[in-house]
This record gives C-alpha cells, structure tokens and sequence, in this order.
C-alpha cells in the first residue's frame, strides 16, 4: 500500500474554503486525553495504549497547558532515560497550541509551517479544552458536505502493481545498507533501542531533526511489530540518497493475513502480556503510514513481511 498523505493536505486545504470561518471549538476532540506534569512515563505510556494515540497534553494542576509528549519522547526515554521518570522531565515544554476561538483558516496556517500531528486547544484562561488533528477536520467536513469514500478498484490495481516494483521488482541490496540492526525479538523491553541507533546515526550524518523524528517515531513502530507479532528475527536497514532516505524492515514471521484490517487505527493482535507493558495500542502501522512520505507493505499468512518507507529530504513528495 503506498501513502501520499499529502494528498490529505490537498484535500483538507481545498474543503476548507467552504468552512474557512467554522471554529476549531466546534471540531476539536472534547474533554482532551491528558496527564499530569508529575504523572510517570510508564503510565503516561499505558495512556497511549489503552486509548491508541501517539501523543497528549500534559497539563498542571490548575488544568492549565504545561506541554506535550508524543513517541518521540517516549523514544528519548528508551535512549537515555528511565520509565518511571515524571512527564515533565521529558516533554515538549514549548508547545504550539490554539484558542478554542480559532478558525479552520488559522489551523491551517499553522500546520502549514509547523505540521504536528495534534494541537491542544485552550480557552481564554489558558486551560486545556480539546485537542484537534487534521484528520478531525477533515472528518467534520466529509460529515458536513455528506461525503462517503468509494474505494476505486482500478486506484487499487496501479497503487498495487507500483508497490509490487518498488521492492520485488528491483531487489534491496541489504549488503550496502548505511545502518543495520538486527531486531532481538525475544525481548519487548528492548523494544525502541533500534530506533535509537538510528536517530543517532541520522543525527550524526547531519539529517533535518524534522525528518529525524519522523523517522525514528516509524522506525519505532516498525521494531515493535516485530518483536509483538513476529515471533521472528528481523531486521532494519536505512539508505541515504540524494533526494530521499529509505528504511526498510523486514522479518520472517506470521505475516499479515489481511493488510487492510492492520491498517485500521487501534487494530490490534498483540497479546495481554504485551499489552501490560504498553505496546499493541493498534496504532503502528497507522502511525508508519502518517508518517512517511511514500510506503510500500509485503505480508502474507506464515510468509513474514517486508515493509519499505521512504522519506523525501525536501518536501518534494515524490
């Protein structure tokens, strides 16, 4: 399956116009999800399984904003942290944030230049009211205008056969990968220790931290599937070119048996004990997909999968 989620971008920024002076209040996700400044990092990171969101405000006491905390701090945690660390110490303390009296046109200008996944929403007092996501106001709209997504089997056909290309047709030359690392499945609690290989090997090649982020949180994502679904070694591989990095993950595995339902947000196969531990929320390939700028997904039953993302180094979007 290959994701051009500027397309959304496009299409978010074409219905807009229609409802241009429609407050944020009345789109925004009511009461917001949120933890404490003092709330440990292994609950704040239950939060985020039991409820399938990759990040929340952190509010004190007074319900007013105190910052925000996504994947990549929890990444950041794994690198050099400790889990039952308090929030505070490792969230986003300058947070972009908008008034529950903004306007659709306002949220836009800001994704335009600063494209976060989610945005909390404050009153006038400064409290937190809601959060709200792109994905939000493009649902609102398709509410509004009365629009139902008809799946085109013939879109599905060419996005099929370019996928099929864009790894069984030109094969991945593994030996002449920039970064390796083999994936030890038998562990969750290591889970996240690739993905911080590679956040400092693009740190130290000199990539934007933009598209660093981007790519350690799908990285993230891509070793933790592994580890919970698998049963498998497996390993991930990334190449810098010129216009583009490429990540490529693969393991030997159960596979996917139906690849649309694993790209259901909050879809989710992965067994209780793993769940205690703050993994299978449903939220991973969903999260690969928001992510990166094009990705390519091979899985069948017992065949193992191979996943491919590529991420543009100029905001070309292929």
């Amino acid at each position: 399956m290959i994701s051009p989620h500027n397309d959304v971008d496009k299409l978010v920024n074409i219905l807009s116009k229609v409802f241009s002076n429609t407050s944020i209040e009345n789109i925004m996700s009511s009461p917001p999800i949120v933890v404490t400044e003092e709330t440990k990092i292994k609950y704040a990171k239950e939060v985020m399984r039991i409820k399938g969101i990759s990040g929340m405000p952190v509010i004190k006491r007074n319900l007013k904003l105190a910052g925000i905390l996504s994947i990549e701090d929890i990444i950041k945690v794994f690198e050099s942290g400790d889990l039952n660390d308090r929030v505070d110490k490792w969230m986003t303390k300058d947070v972009v944030y908008l008034s529950n009296t903004d306007t659709i046109m306002k949220f836009l200008e800001l994704n335009d230049s600063k494209k976060f996944g989610r945005y909390p929403v404050c009153n006038d007092s400064g409290k937190v009211v809601g959060v709200v996501t792109k994905l939000d106001i493009l649902e609102w709209m398709f509410k509004k205008l009365g629009y139902i997504y008809v799946h085109d089997d013939r879109r599905y056909k060419t996005l099929n056969k370019q996928f099929v290309s864009s790894i069984t047709g030109e094969e991945v030359n593994r030996e002449n990968s920039d970064f390796k690392f083999k994936v030890n499945y038998k562990s969750v609690e290591m889970v996240g220790l690739g993905a911080t290989k590679l956040k400092k090997f693009l740190i130290e090649k000199g990539i934007k931290q933009d598209l660093v982020r981007k790519i350690s949180i799908s990285t993230y994502e891509g070793e933790a599937n592994i580890v919970i679904h698998s049963n498998s070694e497996g390993c991930i591989y990334c190449w810098i070119n010129e216009d583009h990095i490429k990540v490529f993950i693969e393991d030997r595995g159960k596979g996917i048996e139906d690849i649309e339902t694993a790209l259901t947000e909050g879809y989710s196969t992965a067994p209780e004990n793993v769940r205690e531990k703050g993994f299978g929320a449903g939220m991973g390939l969903p999260n690969m997909k928001r992510f990166s700028d094009r990705m390519t997904l091979i899985s069948s039953l017992n065949k193992g999968v191979k996943l491919e993302m590529l991420f543009y180094l100029n905001d070309q979007g292929g």
